[in-house]
């Protein structure tokens, strides 16, 4: 089996590292990938959010199975594309993904299913954003809307934290993905996150 990782961090080295330890894995290639990946699989130059250029590589290369790992990849729809050249991939839909790369998006998804989620509200204003967080106070939680690689949440313990969080989002701090704010409730607590396989049925842990 020839397998495609796309990715260049280090949840993607483990994947490289996990799919070598099956004997069923006759060549890996990995795009972009990393100086430790380079190390176990071959290395390819790809744009992994390019959904026909990943799929054409996967053709060309006879790629039995991908897998993706960053969000970006799977929200402009690679999985997608892939599925549609007949090639096994692991990975959610665009249309799934949306979960990940739109923080408004699962907050509608949360209260159109009853699913317990802070108060909230979004905004594509700075001045309409500025007077919510002067109406609801502080502590507030400013998120942009978008992917923003993990950085495009600020948990604002005062007013003046969270109106510079407001300008540096709508300023363009994280590109695309601060056109759109999402302001929450803060809620104090231990964060986790738990991660499950589903194929629309059944979910496992």
């Amino acid at each position: 089996m020839n397998i495609l990782i796309l990715g260049g961090g280090g949840r993607e080295h483990a994947l490289a590292w996990a799919a070598l330890q099956n004997p069923k894995c006759d060549r890996l290639i990995a795009a972009p990938g990393n100086a430790g990946i380079a190390e176990i699989a071959e290395i390819a130059a790809l744009d992994i959010e390019d959904g026909p250029s990943v799929a054409q590589f996967a053709v060309d290369n006879a790629i039995d199975f991908v897998i993706i790992g960053p969000e970006a990849p799977l929200a402009a729809g690679v999985a997608d594309e892939l599925r549609a050249a007949g090639i096994l991939c692991f990975g959610p839909s665009a249309a799934a993904a949306k979960l990940e790369a739109s923080k408004s998006f699962t907050k509608e998804i949360c209260d159109a299913a009853g699913a317990p989620t802070a108060a909230w509200a979004r905004f594509t204003d700075a001045d309409r954003a500025k007077a919510y967080v002067q109406a609801q106070g502080a502590p507030i939680v400013i998120k942009a809307d978008g992917l923003a690689a993990g950085k495009g949440v600020v948990v604002a313990m005062t007013e003046d934290e969270a109106l510079t969080a407001i300008d540096d989002m709508f300023g363009g701090a994280f590109g695309g993905a601060g056109a759109e704010v999402v302001i929450e409730e803060f809620m104090d607590g231990e964060e986790a996150s738990f991660f499950v396989l589903c194929d629309g049925e059944d979910a496992l842990p």
